[in-house]
């Protein structure tokens, strides 16, 4: 079970980086990091990248249900979660590239988790559970439609690009694997024709 590990340093970067921008202090060992305020941007390329601290109490594209979904979102992720590192589990004489992409996924997930699980409480501002998500990296590339919403800037965290990025490798994966298959598939049929001759 090596491939834990990526979604181990996957986690470790998502947490420091998400603690670097928000900030937090440890008085009690004399540590404090100040982090940025809601909405303070760092210019890191012009108009196009940003630091910019985000909160996003929902789930992706900032699509807020309101409190009384923030309990069962959270509880399906952590469900959710525990199902994926079971599959890995299970998956475990696979392929590597296949079980890499689940690695991803799995770190992705429990980096928001932990944000909507614990910061809340950590941060004092909501009970367990009701936390919210630490978005950072303002990306501002072209518009996009959708869920009747215009979007153009991008906020997310390590968390999201470890999952998009798991999720790409895996429809790769399963793209090369069809195309494999078809190819079997045509070569049998091909082997019958001629038998049939």
């Amino acid at each position: 079970m090596k491939v834990l590990s990526v979604s181990a340093i996957v986690i470790i970067i998502d947490q420091i980086s998400k603690l670097m921008v928000k900030g937090i202090s440890f008085s009690y060992f004399g540590f404090n990091i100040s982090g940025l305020e809601r909405w303070q941007k760092i210019s890191i390329l012009g108009r196009v990248f940003n630091i910019t601290l985000v909160e996003n109490p929902g789930i992706a594209f900032g699509i807020n249900l309101g409190n009384n979904f923030k309990l069962l979102i959270s509880v399906f992720t952590l469900v959710a979660t525990l199902g994926l590192l079971y599959y890995i589990f299970r998956n475990r004489e696979k392929k590597l590239i296949f079980r890499l992409s689940l690695a991803l996924i799995l770190g992705g997930a429990v980096g928001n988790l932990i944000d909507r699980t614990f910061y809340g409480v950590i941060f004092g501002y909501a009970p367990l559970f009701y936390g919210k998500v630490v978005d950072f990296l303002d990306l501002r590339i072209f518009n996009l439609f959708i869920f009747n919403r215009t979007f153009n800037n991008y906020v997310f965290n390590f968390a999201d690009v470890s999952v998009t990025a798991g999720v790409i490798l895996l429809l790769f994966i399963l793209n090369k694997q069809k195309n494999t298959n078809d190819n079997l598939n045509s070569n049998i049929e091909e082997a019958l024709v001629e038998n049939k001759d």
